[in-house]
């Protein structure tokens, strides 16, 4: 199964009756999944087999869906409220015969709320039935638009990330070979250390200054964070195979290089495996980067 990214679009059209309408579906990242509907007045019906389905083929993501319908052949009308224009009218003589006001004009009253009203066209019970139902057709033609096109999207990351696993794989080879990471070199150096302390002092104990330097020598050694970082590259590249919403499995892969990444550069006293390190760094975070868009 590919992998698929949370971003994508899609579009479908549809016609049933005297209906016309159009789906537009926009997918941005999030932590979990959510989609959110914006649908016309008396179409409220479709809400819940659209979200039975969004949620049968996306994991995550945040999916914005908009309905828009227009009816041929459907003109509003306009018609007076004879009630409410009589008791304005009424109210204005009224008014009139206390004070001294201009009368009103025809505007005026027009201008007053409740006097037009807009009359909707009447509906057809069975062509608003199959109008739905032809909407909900076309809702499930733009998800499978959209799920296609973020599995597109999800193919080109997974090339992206592969090439950041097989850098980070290359980088840990380079801090494998660094001389100045092994046992041995940084023995040495803390031994030349110690030998220009006792000549400079004999106020201090050769026997515990050799035993604190064993000591920060076997704390220095980097093998256990090397190790973890290649299980991690054998895990990634799994999981990238292995395909499907395994977003949030990779994103913590890349806490932990990160994590290792970091302890590899606190330890080292080389400036070689440092250099090295902080060109882990970036492209750990360069991988970080990539998986946030991961379904």
């Amino acid at each position: 199964m590919p992998l698929s990214s949370m971003t994508g679009f899609a579009r479908s059209h549809g016609a049933s009756g005297p209906y016309a309408f159009e789906w537009e579906l926009k997918s941005v990242n999030a932590k979990g999944f959510d989609l959110r509907l914006r649908l016309p007045p008396g179409w409220d019906e479709l809400e819940g087999p659209a979200k039975k389905r969004a949620a049968e083929l996306l994991a995550r993501g945040t999916i914005y869906a908009n309905l828009n319908v227009k009816r041929a052949n459907a003109l509003s009308s306009v018609r007076i409220n004879e009630e409410v224009l009589a008791s304005v009218v009424k109210v204005a003589g009224q008014l009139a015969a206390k004070i001294d006001a201009v009368a009103p004009s025809v505007d005026g009253l027009l201008a007053i709320k409740g006097v037009i009203e807009v009359v909707e066209p009447e509906s057809n019970e069975e062509e608003d039935k199959a109008a739905k139902a032809a909407a909900a057709g076309a809702f499930d033609e733009a998800l499978d638009g959209l799920v296609a096109m973020r599995r597109r999207e999800g193919t080109a990351l997974s090339q992206v990330l592969m090439q950041r696993i097989d850098e980070i794989e290359v980088l840990a080879g380079r801090a494998e070979a660094t001389p100045g990471r092994k046992p041995e070199a940084i023995r040495s150096r803390l031994a030349e250390q110690v030998t220009a302390l006792l000549e400079a002092s004999d106020r201090f104990d050769a026997d515990r200054l050799n035993q604190e330097a064993l000591l920060i020598a076997a704390k220095a050694d980097v093998r256990e964070e090397l190790d973890r970082i290649a299980s991690h590259v054998s895990q990634a590249r799994e999981l990238i195979g292995k395909g499907g919403p395994v977003g949030r499995r990779l994103d913590f892969l890349a806490q932990e290089f990160h994590r290792e990444v970091n302890t590899c550069c606190s330890k080292s006293n080389d400036i070689e495996l440092t250099n090295v390190g902080l060109e882990l760094k970036n492209v750990v975070e360069q991988f970080r980067e990539q998986v946030q868009n991961l379904e």
